[in-house]
This record gives structure tokens, sequence and C-alpha cells, in this order.
């Protein structure tokens, strides 16, 4: 009873610090992050006299748990729609980018005498930028719906792949005890990616279907339930694989993305998600020794000037290499210099697992708090800067960049016209999907069968029945992709082996035979990869191995079958694919960069829940009147609204879109989220419908009812007119009122009463 005491009075202690001194920060222009880390330091251990939290291993469970709901919310904001939007290619310079940081900060780790495990997690913590600081600044600086501030956005989006692959790297390394101790970092890739594609398969067939049965049967309190279950569950699964919760929670969030229920989602877990990850972030602060950042504040302050230097250079390289101009490759490297939640969940790992030095946690938090701070001068002036930088390169820099420009310009065009890649990338894309699938099967079905016999025992239903079963399982569910992967390797061979002997002279004889030859070589490859993952446990490897035998047998027979079984898969998780895209319409401007002298902008602000302008019409507001600025869209709920009309309401938590000069949208946004906080006066169960006499010489007597609601400006419903013995309900609006007409009105307490003194004001 006590343990359970304290520990409700801890969580109250770390609420209530943090959300007071988060508030603080807000109101002084920082991150509410900020609050939580410093939040933490107060109520932590090394914080003097005493420190106020009890019971610090249930605040560590709550910590978990807010980190699953962090990368959850994370993963909701990256989609394959949205990487298809932003772009392969943007991907890949995203990972050069994080190579130049490793390949400097390895450099300068070995200059400061550090080990190379050290020098590593740095890398790790300087690669990733935090979204969420980015997102704030380029809304508070204007910048969202600029080109380089999209394109800074998407890439602060895809490093959190490149997070998620460190992460996994990471815990690798930790469990090996250090770098160079045996960590094989091409097995550790595939496995992770045949992870990845296995849950990510595997929940696309099964969560949007889920979502939308709940949907349709359940409340959403239930579909709410559900799907924390099936977080948690995930989550678990990823960590029992050898992998983090973080993997889990962030591969479901990505799931959840491609489906029509993300707004929803994420407006049904905020409340959760916001409390727990003020959790994790506070038990974040509690780690930190303030005397450690006394003593190490040299190379913290140092470590920052380092890191928006390498995060700035790096992004630039990186963005240029896949063919961004150096222009605005640079203004996104200036964009993207704060590191944030990644950077501290990295540290994290490297101090509890006691292979990089305690320093590291404040180094985290002070660099990430200086490169904050830093970050809105820099995003504000990356155009002058990076326009001062270009006109200072040297001539044969110039030179250079116009050639490799032009090779690359070249490049994309030969690729366009080559007919052989245009033909074959679309089955070599499914091939590597289907062959990482049926790794994670094979791989990861010895752990899932220990489980299975651990459930039903060794010899349920019959000797060694459950090891028959599963394999049995297991083998059909393997088929279906293994002879997709044939069926596309065979197109793939007819297809080469036409080009490889076109224009000989015994072409027609020779392509069959090289057809062949092809063929060969794949099935060998494939026998050779199929026998190398197969389960090595007594007994298992020959039980498989006979089952593959008598697979092939079963192929002749259901061939047809499996692939349509295999096409009715191809279809499903192309239709969740393709039914995300009316998931949620973005508020993206066009970008208006080539428009700079009309000193427009774009830009969107969030309506507070009570916020003034709530209820109310954009014609009533009189935005472009008083400040000059224009609502050019809203999004409601995930449904965009283009160019509103007049007469649209605006309701609360709409993301309203804005166009104008700077100094007008930064008046209309204070104007919008504006916050009295006085009662609207009624509420929902107040309407009511009451009976109100049109006297004689009534303003309203001998109007109809087109000019007479509009005209009292109190917003009632007209239900019914009692005239004499004849009553009309629901009257159209030519219907004219007389005197001594009787009027069922349909309102609020308030807009009945002033609707009765106007239309009685005789």
């Amino acid at each position: 009873m006590e343990h359970g005491i304290n520990f409700i009075q801890d969580f109250a202690v770390v609420l209530l610090v943090a959300g007071a001194v988060g508030w603080f920060c807000q109101r002084v222009g920082l991150s509410v992050v900020v609050g939580y880390l410093v939040a933490g330091v107060l109520v932590g251990p090394f914080t003097p006299p005493f420190s106020l939290v009890k019971e610090g291993g249930s605040i560590e469970t709550l910590a978990q748990v807010g980190l699953v709901f962090l990368m959850f919310s994370i993963g909701l904001k990256l989609s394959v729609r949205r990487l298809r939007r932003l772009g392969f290619l943007l991907l890949a310079g995203v990972f050069a980018s994080a190579a130049v940081v490793y390949c400097l900060t390895r450099a300068g780790g070995l200059m400061l005498g550090w080990s190379g495990t050290e020098s590593l997690f740095l890398a790790a913590m300087l690669m990733v930028s935090s979204s969420s600081i980015i997102g704030k600044i380029l809304h508070d600086t204007g910048c969202t719906h600029e080109k380089a501030g999209q394109l800074a956005m998407g890439v602060s989006v895809l490093e959190d792949v490149v997070a998620v692959v460190m992460l996994t790297l990471l815990n690798s390394l930790v469990q090996f005890g250090g770098v160079g101790q045996g960590v094989d970092l091409g097995q550790t890739l595939g496995m992770f990616g045949a992870f990845v594609v296995l849950a990510g398969i595997g929940g696309l067939l099964i969560v949007p279907w889920l979502l939308k049965k709940l949907s349709i049967s359940a409340g959403e309190e239930l579909q709410t339930v559900t799907l924390a279950g099936l977080l948690f569950g995930l989550a678990l699964i990823a960590q029992k694989a050898g992998y983090s919760l973080a993997l889990g929670a962030f591969l479901l969030g990505t799931i959840v993305a491609e489906t029509p229920h993300r707004t929803q989602v994420e407006r049904t877990f905020e409340g959760m998600r916001e409390v727990f990850t003020a959790v994790f972030f506070v038990a974040i602060g509690m780690q930190i020794d303030v005397r450690l950042v006394g003593e190490w504040w040299w190379l913290i302050v140092g470590v920052a000037a380092f890191t928006v230097v390498v995060r700035a250079l790096a992004t630039t390289i990186g963005l240029s290499l896949i063919g961004t101009s150096v222009k605005d490759s640079m203004q996104v490297g200036l964009m993207a210099t704060p590191i944030g939640e990644f950077s501290f969940i990295i540290a994290q790992l490297g101090v509890a697992a006691k292979v990089v030095p305690e320093r590291f946690y404040p180094m985290a938090v002070g660099v990430s708090l200086l490169t904050t701070l830093g970050a809105p001068s820099l995003t504000k002036h990356s155009e002058k800067i990076s326009v001062w930088a270009l006109s200072r390169r040297p001539g044969w820099l110039r030179a250079w960049h116009g050639y490799y420009y032009t090779w690359i310009e070249r490049l994309r065009a030969r690729q366009k016209r080559n007919m052989l890649w245009q033909l074959s990338k679309k089955r070599l894309i499914q091939i590597s999907v289907e062959v990482l699938l049926v790794t994670g099967l094979l791989v990861f079905s010895e752990p899932l069968f220990a489980m299975v016999e651990s459930w039903l025992g060794h010899n349920w239903l019959f000797p060694h029945g459950p090891t028959v079963l599963f394999v049995a399982g297991m083998t059909l569910v393997v088929l279906a992709p293994l002879v997709a992967i044939w069926r596309n390797i065979s197109a793939l061979c007819l297809l080469y082996a036409q080009v490889s002997v076109s224009g000989h002279p015994q072409a027609r004889k020779m392509a069959p035979v090289v057809e062949w030859a092809f063929r060969a070589v794949a099935g060998a490859a494939l026998a050779l990869w199929i026998f190398s993952l197969l389960p090595a446990g007594v007994g298992m490897k020959w039980l498989l191995l006979a089952s593959v035998l008598l697979a092939g047998v079963g192929i002749l027979i259901l061939r047809r079958r499996l692939v349509y079984w295999h096409s009715e898969l191809e279809v499903e998780l192309q239709g969740a694919l393709a039914g995300a895209g009316s998931a949620a319409m973005e508020t993206n401007a066009p970008w208006l960069n080539p428009h700079r002298e009309w000193k427009l902008s774009v830009s969107d602000c969030v309506l507070p829940d009570l916020a003034d302008c709530t209820g109310k019409r954009i014609s009533e507001l009189a935005l472009r009147p008083q400040f000059g600025a224009t609502i050019v869209g809203i999004d409601r709920q995930g449904c965009l609204i283009p160019l509103p009309g007049p007469e649209t309401v605006l309701y609360p938590r709409d993301k309203v879109l804005l166009i104008g000069t700077a100094e007008q949208m930064a008046a209309g946004k204070a104007f919008l989220q504006r916050v009295t906080g006085n009662p609207s006066g009624s509420e929902f169960e107040d309407v009511r419908m009451e009976t109100i006499l049109v006297p004689t010489g009534s303003p309203g007597a001998g109007k109809d009812l087109r000019t007479l609601i509009p005209s009292q400006g109190n917003h009632v419903q007209i239900a019914g007119i009692r005239r004499g013995e004849t009553r009309v309900l629901n009257p159209a609006g030519d219907e004219v009122v007389g005197a001594g007409d009787e009027l069922l009105v349909l309102g609020t307490p308030d807009q009945i009463h002033g609707f009765r003194e106007w239309l009685e004001a005789v």
C-alpha cells in the first residue's frame, strides 16, 4: 500500500514540476522538451538537498511507456506514401549525410583520444535531428511552406529512419560489449530488414482490416484500447526479437499512417502521448548530474559548435549529391542543425550499458539546448548565409558543381531512356521485398516455434505433434512468396537472355541456352539461401528440408492456386497503401520561392479549443480588412477545405492556412489564437424549443424567413409556425411571418432571449 502511495506521489511531483517548468520555457520561447529535462534535473537524485522522487524505478517504467508513445507518434508522421512523395532519392541523400557525419565525428573523436565506441555513439547522436524542434522553429519563422523549409522537414523525418537503423546497430553493439567485438554489420542489417518487412507486411494485412472492422462495430474507446494493445504488443515483439521497444512502436506508427484512421488515432492518443512523453523526458533529466555539466561545459560548447558545422556541411553534401541545388542544400543544412529526442535515447542506451562515460548524458542535453537556441537565427538568415557562402566559392569549385549537376541531369535522362532498367526495376523491388519476407519468416521461425512448443508441450496431439504441424504450416506460408520469387526471377532471366544475345547471328538458338544458364545459377543461389536459413534445431533442419521437397510436389499440383493466393496478397497490400492516399490531406501550399518579390509567404496555425474565433464565420472575423491576411485553406480532422468561402465557420482544432506578408500573418495568427477564457454561455444540452408570439408592429412581421433570420442576428431556427388552426412544420424560406403568428423557435436560451427581444421591439 505504501509503495502505491509513494508512486502516486512521485507521479504527481513529476507532472506538476514538468508542467510548471515547461510553461516557463514556453513563455520565454524555448521548447517544452527543454522544460521537461530541467524538471527532471530539479526532482532528480543529483539535485541537493534531497530527491523529490522516492520510487525512481516506477518512473523509469513509465518512461518506457513514454518512449513507446513517442516513437509511435514519430512513426505516424512517416508512411510509405510519404516516402514516395519525398522520394527514395532524398532518403539516399539523408543516408549520405549520415555517412559524412559519421566520418567527420570519428575523425574528431580520434583527435580527442576517444575510443571507437565513444566516437560511434557521438556520431549516432549527431546524425539525427529533432523533427519536432525543427517543425516548431520552421512554423515560428514562417518557413514551413517554403521550398527549403519543406526540404528541411523532409530531411528531419527521413533522419528518423536513420535513427531507427542506428538504434538497431547500437543495440547489437551493446550486446557484444563494444566496437570490434564480433558485430557482423551485414548480418545485423539483413536481419533488421527481414524483421521490418515481416512486421510491415503482417501489419499492413492485419491492422487496416482490424481498424476498419472496429470502426464499424465498436466505439471509439474500444478502438483506442485495442490499438494500444497492438502498440505495446508489437513493441514487446521487437524487444523479444533482439531489438528495442522503440522499433516496434515506430513500425506500428508507420503502419497506422497508411490507414484512413490516422487522424482519429492521433486525436485519441494525444492526451496519453503528451503525459507519458513528458515523463520520458523528465526521467532523462533525472539522470543528469549537474556537477558533470559544470565540469564538462567546455566540451558541451565545443561539441555544439562542431554539431552546427558538421550537420550543415553533411546535409549540404548529401543533398548536393542527389542533384539538389547547392543553395537549397546549404539552406536545408542550416535549418536542420538541432538535435533532440533520438540523441537522448542513444545517449541513454550507451550510458545504461556502460559502454560510454556518464558525461554523454549531460552532453547530449546541453548540445540539444544550444543548437535549439541557435536554430531560429540560422533558419531566418539561412538564405543570406548561403548566398554569401556561394558568392565566395572558388572558380574551380563553381565549375565542378556545374559539371556535376549537368552529369546528374544526363544520368537521369539516360535512366528514363534505359528500357532494360525500366522493365526490370519493378520485379527487382518485388524480389527484394519477398526475399526479406521469407528471410524473416525462416529466421524468426525457431524462436516462434520454441514459444509455441512451450505452450502446447512436446507431444501435443501425437508424438512431435507441434513440430510437424508448425513445419507444415510454415511451409504453406513460405510457398506463395517462394513461387512469386521464382516467377520474377524466370521473367528476368528471359529478359536478360534476350538482351545479352541481341545482335548475335545465332541469337535465336543461344537465347534459350543463356536463359537456362541464368535460371540454373539463380536456382542454385535460391537453394543455398533457403538452406542457410533453415533452423538448426535437432531434427528440425531435415524435417524442413523434407517439407521443402514435398512442397515441390505441391507446387506442381497447386501452382495456379499459389499464384492466385500471392496475387490476392499483393492486391491487399497495394490496397492498404493506395487507400492511405485519402487518409489525411495535408495543407502543403505551393512553394513561393520564385515569387519573393511579392513579399508574400504562407503559414498555418491551429485554433485552440477555447479560441475566441471558434464558432464564427470567416466573414464575421474581418481578418483581411483588419490585418490583411487571408485564409486560403482549412485542415479539419484530416480533411482539407481549400479556399473556404466567407460563410465557412471555424471550429476548435482547425488548422488554418494563411497567406500574407510576415507582419500580416503574425497579427492574423495572434488574433485567431487569442483565448480570453470567457465561457460561451451555453452548451449543447441547453438547446431547446420555445413558442414566441409575433406582436403587432414587430420588425419581423411581413418578412419571409429568408430575410427574417439573417436580419435579427441571433441564429435561431424556426421549426414551425402556427397561424390560427394551421400549422406549418419546417417552413421554407419564402414563408412570410405575420402579426399574431406563433413561432416554434429552436436555439440556446441566450439566442432565444435575444430573438424574443428583437421580435417584441415595437
